[in-house]
């Protein structure tokens, strides 16, 4: 896996990480909604779009770099114009580049130190980010990090954090910390990765289970309902679809 990819698949699941990097409330992150979006100008998709979901709050336009690349600010700022003039952008908005290192960053061209003193394109380096006790989200970005020499005491951090979440959050932060075992070890099989780190324990108590069979469940269910939707859409009968998905009636006519 990517590294961005990895960056990405923590904010969308943690949106708040985002905004505790930045210095802000983690709680702006209820405000916004993790997104990838379609720039037709550009006939690509770009990743790492915070979308407010309500008129007025900025819109975030987020990337995240562990490779050099000389060319990221004018790609950034090029996907930031392109966005806000194909949806006529009437609010504020930011362009925010984490790198990994500090020695990546080419430095921001001077023709965008205007939106510099704005406030609207941002620099940050993952390797300052603070140590902290009680944000799973800051901790995976410690985890990213951190030398293979010291991950098995820093992924304890996250890990305990992970156990105090509720049922499907806590399926969804083991996934998260899994990945990112595996970007660190990427020669090791995962099995060993869990026993190495002490997951495949966590992993065998009795509320993991449930909560992991709830969520085979419900994606089970999904999948059944999005079956028969397609069903109705090329012009089944109900009776058919019935038998196909094994929904009741009153099930099937609600879709």
């Amino acid at each position: 896996m990517r590294t961005d990819t990895l960056f990405y698949k923590v904010f969308q699941t943690l949106p708040g990480a985002l905004f505790e990097l930045l210095g802000y409330n983690i709680t702006l992150a209820q405000k916004y909604t993790f997104k990838s979006i379609e720039l037709k100008e550009l006939a690509k998709r770009t990743d790492g779009v915070f979308l407010p979901k309500t008129d007025g709050d900025p819109i975030y336009f987020v990337e995240v770099q562990f490779q050099p690349d000389e060319h990221l600010y004018y790609r950034i700022m090029q996907e930031a114009f392109v966005f806000l003039g194909q949806n006529s952008w009437q609010y504020g908005w930011r362009a925010v580049v984490f790198w990994a290192k500090r020695s990546l960053d080419p430095g921001i061209p001077q023709c965008y130190n205007g939106e510099v003193q704005a406030g609207n394109l941002r620099v940050f380096y993952l390797e300052d980010t603070p140590d902290t006790s009680n944000s799973i989200g800051l901790g995976l970005v410690r985890l990213v990090m951190e030398p293979t020499s010291n991950v098995q005491n820093r992924v304890k951090q996250p890990e305990r954090c992970a156990r105090a979440l509720p049922g499907a959050q806590q399926r969804n932060m083991i996934e998260l910390i899994e990945q990112a075992l595996v970007y660190k070890f990427p020669d090791r099989p995962w099995r060993e990765l869990e026993t190495m780190f002490g997951l495949t324990e966590w992993k065998q108590t009795r509320f993991y289970q449930e909560v992991e069979a709830e969520g085979i469940q419900k994606g089970i269910q999904q999948r059944t309902i999005e079956i028969a939707r397609s069903c109705k859409q090329q012009g089944l009968d109900i009776e058919t679809i019935m038998v196909i998905t094994k929904l009741s009636r009153e099930e099937i006519e609600a879709l």
